[in-house]
């Protein structure tokens, strides 16, 4: 049997096709083509409209079958910005965050070497839309191959530091609430006597689940300049740097799923697999904001696996009045799989479901 593109049989209907990925060790599922584009002048306005009217999109490939906990989706869309190569719009379980770290190295790393977009060795620049605003990146490439992405996030800042929320089951917790392209609740994973391992997941996921609760209920939050950006949405525990080569270590948990005080331990999140893009940039907020971290300064996060993304402040700035910080993130992502997704008209569960087991 020789190889050769398989098309789908025509009664499966349209097709989408996707490039899968991981970053750092965090999935990033990449649509390339099959879904039209949507209304909306900014990818702002298409991820509302898409959260509003074909939310079926993102669970059909984020839950089983085609997806499981921790999966990460992007919708490849053009831009009507003319600075603008593409825009993505980015899907995750429980919400479409305004910027992803790890999804934005996904795409930018699955329209060069697909060829979707020209790639310039040895660097490639280029500028992509994300719903929280324009993103410049710079990609190293050799042979065909994306080395390293490097982007230049929005704005970052600290909305709480030291803050004491009440977490039933907790008590007391101090944190910290930053925005890094999605707003972060950070505590301290020593307060729980975690070191911040993969054999620590369920205690890590169930702690962090429980301190997101409270201090969205305690700590409302609102974007100054981007109001539709509201609410803690994702939490991270930090800690000591396990390797003194970095500077600190740190685990976000995403949720999954509803949460019910009265079951905690029950309460199940996806560890996020890499050291996450906006997380560090949260975290470096949180760092200048204590005078813990200067403009310029190199700071390598780590994650659960031990990968590393190296962050850098690149200046001061403002946010609707507030103190704000420009940061920038490095890391690779590696293509996994090439797919053509569809859905047969007599499938049960055209749009996925969750079980119980893994879902919480």
């Amino acid at each position: 049997m020789t190889s050769s593109h398989v098309e789908p049989p025509i009664r499966l209907g349209p097709t989408i096709r996707a490039v899968d990925l991981h970053a750092a060790g965090e999935p990033g599922r990449v649509i390339v083509d099959g879904v039209p584009d949507f209304p909306g002048s900014t990818m702002f306005d298409k991820m509302t409209w898409l959260r509003a009217n074909r939310d079926d999109l993102r669970l059909r490939m984020l839950r089983e079958p085609r997806g499981f906990p921790a999966s990460n989706c992007n919708l490849v869309l053009p831009s009507s910005n003319p600075e603008a190569s593409a825009g993505y719009v980015i899907m995750e379980q429980v919400e479409y965050p305004g910027m992803s770290g790890t999804n934005t190295m996904c795409v930018v790393t699955a329209l060069l070497e697909t060829g979707l977009l020209p790639m310039t060795e040895p660097v490639t620049e280029l500028t992509l839309e994300a719903p929280a605003g324009l993103i410049r990146v710079r990609a190293d490439c050799r042979d065909g191959k994306v080395t390293g992405v490097t982007f230049r996030n929005v704005p970052a800042f600290a909305t709480h530091l030291d803050a004491v929320i009440e977490v039933p089951h907790l008590g007391s917790v101090t944190v910290d609430v930053a925005y890094g392209g999605m707003f972060y609740v950070i505590a301290s994973a020593e307060r729980f006597g975690l070191q911040l391992t993969p054999d620590e997941g369920a205690d890590i996921v169930r702690i962090t689940e429980m301190i997101k609760a409270a201090a969205k209920d305690q700590l409302p939050v609102v974007h100054p300049e981007q109001p539709g950006f509201a609410g803690i949405t994702i939490g991270q525990l930090s800690g000591p740097a396990h390797d003194q080569a970095n500077t600190m270590r740190n685990v976000v948990t995403v949720s999954t799923g509803v949460l019910d005080w009265d079951r905690p331990a029950t309460w199940t999140g996806a560890i996020d697999r890499s050291p996450c893009g906006t997380g560090t940039c949260a975290r470096m907020a949180t760092l200048y904001a204590r005078g813990r971290l200067a403009i310029g300064e190199d700071f390598r996060h780590e994650g659960i696996l031990g990968t590393v993304f190296t962050g850098r402040l690149l200046e001061e700035t403002t946010a609707g009045g507030r103190t704000a910080v420009v940061p920038q993130i490095t890391g690779q992502a590696w293509i996994t799989g090439i797919a053509d997704y569809v859905v047969d008209p007599t499938d049960p569960f055209p749009d996925g479901f969750k079980v119980g087991d893994i879902w919480g």
